[in-house]
């Protein structure tokens, strides 16, 4: 289907040409699915453009040959290259909205595609379209042809994107991070059906992307890339089990597992950072971060050689190394956390609390404040306890009110009912009506630190900033001790005058922490801190999160939508489903049965990096009904693949709110079903039929 041999790409600069990618070579047969993985800058994206020359106005093919079923495509027309991209190739983004124009219904998008390639009428073309979406499994799949983007939610855009793509029965789909943005439920969902269109339709794909446990799910091969260059390539069970390159072999011992928490298992980063493609270094470009370093790697650039078992590795010693007799560094060893205290104070709590929006009318009535009122309920009668120098991690969907009860935690939002008390204090109102001290005992690490750091300013000068705000040290003295919070970040004194274009995400992440810490709080909010890193950064960033929590007794709430990750940093977990804890406790109990069926579905959704897992398969129907007006009797009643289980089939779940079930150790489960029977789900005696 794809024969690439020795592509090199560059891009023109003002001073010089710079190669994003050097002596790629792979091939691909007619329905396999290539992984290609690597941490960002790597090459991979540049990689999947590079076959159908989407390269920019600056990019060009230097070197190398792509042949597309038996015909070369470098040095292609660009009208000959229109009439293949869409049509035999087909591409989808991480970003659904790079492929949707927001000002055209989706009906009229989908039809062009057809319209182009096949001069195909109008109805039939929108017949097509139905059908493309409902092999998608799209929800009224005629009545999404006329609404726009905006009006569905993101995994139903990612489903329309991938119907697009599928119209024309492309020979060859590229997927370049299909699912980094999404919930993991509608994750799996959508990695189930990637596998089946392989089944049904034959395509071949390469899915590119960082998380390891989506490689292991959906792909027969994988190519490892680093710097622009694959060093390793070999079936996905020679990759997980029996990894030949330092890189690949790195990589794997970054990712968390769904079992291991940070009491029994470390995480290793890699040290460094993948080289600028005008910063490489002689010989080989890994030799800079490689435990396996000799003379030679520094001078001499390793083949891609042939190995036995039929994988390809690019390193002089690979037959030397042998990954079970790995020991970290000296400068890297990491001792498993203790566990806290289980008569560990209580630091904050919150009972019963509310947090609506009020939805505008778009009547003439709600004009004057008549009519009915609506509210969006983000938070609903919610209730937790963080205990001093532990770690909640909360986890649900989007939608779920996660980031609305941080918000409101923090003081960005007000509460609206229930009590909230931080070190015996009341901090229902909004930041305006806290004191200063308040304020300084509560700081947050947001996701996107380049949202929140201010592209004006040095490194130095933000987190100099509450230093000074909150007199944490004598004003003589905070130079020095913005360059102490830099090192404990792992951050040298020369980032105090960068500025935040001269960062890594990674390192804007570690300088949001250090400002965070500026102020010595007792509570530290990350929402979604990992979400959107490369997994050596993740593994990086998690280490450092918990040595502050070790040294200095912090507490923290953290956010993510990875399970793996909350398993690994968290000693309580609360399960949120449309404004409401569902499930809440010890995380060991949170990730043993009995399970509530919303955290058992997501649960099964995590993507495992093991191509050999079996977990149990629980999907969702469905999105999350609004919240403005919530489903009667239990919320997760209409998407609920177990309240069948029930006497009545289900009947008392749609009419009755659940109470709370005390599984014993603090762990709380709201739910009709009975504790014996979530008990017995994890075990298979009632999945025949599920």
């Amino acid at each position: 289907m794809l024969d690439v041999r020795n592509l090199t790409v560059g891009y023109r600069t003002r001073k010089t040409v710079v190669e994003a990618l050097r002596g790629v070579s792979f091939d691909l047969q007619r329905g396999e699915a290539l992984g290609i993985v690597g941490e960002s800058g790597c090459g991979k994206s540049t990689l999947g453009w590079s076959v159908v020359n989407f390269l920019g106005a600056n990019g060009f093919i230097r070197e190398g040959s792509i042949r597309f079923e038996g015909e070369d495509l470098v040095g292609r027309s660009d009208q000959e290259l229109q009439q293949l991209r869409g049509n035999r190739i087909a591409m989808v983004f991480q970003d659904p909205m790079q492929s949707l124009n927001p000002s055209l219904r989706l009906g009229e998008q989908m039809r062009e595609v057809l319209t182009y390639h096949q001069q195909m009428s109008t109805e039939e073309a929108t017949t097509r379209c139905i059908q493309a979406l409902e092999r998608v499994h799209m929800p009224d799949a005629a009545g999404v042809l006329d609404r726009y983007p905006h009006q569905i939610s993101g995994g139903q855009q990612q489903r329309v994107v991938i119907a697009m793509a599928l119209l024309n029965n492309p020979s060859l789909l590229i997927m370049d991070e299909p699912t980094t943005a999404l919930d993991v439920t509608v994750e799996a969902a959508v990695l189930d059906l990637v596998a089946e269109l392989r089944r049904t339709m034959d395509t071949a794909i390469i899915f590119i992307s960082h998380n390891l446990g989506v490689i292991a799910r959906i792909c027969d091969r994988v190519a490892v890339m680093y710097a622009g260059e694959v060093v390793e390539q070999a079936t996905v069970q020679q990759i997980f089990h029996a990894p030949q390159h330092p890189y690949t072999q790195g990589l794997i011992r970054c990712v968390p597992r769904l079992g291991a928490d940070k009491t029994s298992s470390v995480l290793y980063p890699i040290p460094g950072r993948v080289p600028r493609p005008d910063e490489r270094p002689d010989g080989c470009l890994f030799s800079t971060r490689c435990q396996y370093v000799q003379e030679r790697c520094r001078h001499e650039l390793p083949a891609l050689r042939q190995m036995p078992g039929n994988a390809w590795v690019r390193c002089h010693f690979a037959e030397e190394i042998d990954p079970a007799e790995w020991t970290p560094p000296p400068d890297a060893e990491i001792a498993p956390q203790t566990p806290p205290p289980a008569n560990a104070e209580r630091l904050l709590c919150g009972e019963h609390l509310k947090k609506y929006y009020r939805v505008p009318g778009t009547s003439l009535a709600s004009l004057f404040g008549l009519g009915e009122k609506k509210f969006v309920k983000a938070v609903d009668d919610v209730s937790f306890v963080v205990r001093k120098g532990t770690t909640l991690g909360i986890v649900g969907e989007s939608g779920s009110g996660k980031s609305t009860l941080v918000k409101s935690i923090i003081g960005l939002e007000s509460i609206d009912g229930g009590v909230l008390e931080f070190m015996g204090v009341d901090v229902r109102g909004d930041l305006s009506k806290r004191t200063l001290e308040t304020i300084r005992e509560l700081q947050m690490v947001f996701q996107n630190p380049d949202s929140t750091m201010n592209p004006a300013y040095t490194v130095g000068q933000q987190i100099a900033r509450p230093l000074e705000r909150f007199k944490t040290v004598p004003r003589g003295q905070v130079r020095d001790e913005v360059v102490r919070l830099l090192r404990a970040v792992r951050l040298n004194r020369t980032y105090y005058d960068r500025f935040p274009r001269q960062l890594s995400g990674g390192e804007k992440q570690r300088v949001g922490i250090a400002r965070a810490l500026a102020s010595h709080p007792d509570l530290v909010l990350c929402d979604e801190p990992v979400s959107a890193l490369d997994v050596s950064v993740q593994a990086a960033i998690l280490n450092l999160l918990l040595e502050v929590q070790h040294e200095n007794n912090t507490t923290m709430i953290f956010i993510a939508h990875d399970l793996s990750v909350v398993r690994f940093i968290a000693d309580d977990v609360a399960v949120m489903y449309l404004g409401q804890l569902v499930e809440s406790g010890p995380v060991d109990a949170i990730y043993a049965p009995p399970h509530h069926p919303y955290t058992e579905a997501l649960l099964s959704a995590v993507p495992v990096p093991d191509p050999n897992a079996n977990s149990t398969r629980v999907r969702l129907e469905g999105n999350a009904p609004s919240a403005i007006n919530p489903p009667s009797g239990c919320r997760f009643h209409t998407r609920c693949p177990r309240r069948v289980l029930m006497p009545d089939g289900g009947k008392r779940c749609e009419t009755e709110a659940p109470m709370n079930q005390d599984a014993g150790d603090g762990h709380v489960i709201l739910c009709h079903l009975p504790l014996e029977v979530l008990r017995h789900l994890e075990s298979g005696v009632m999945q025949a039929g599920m």
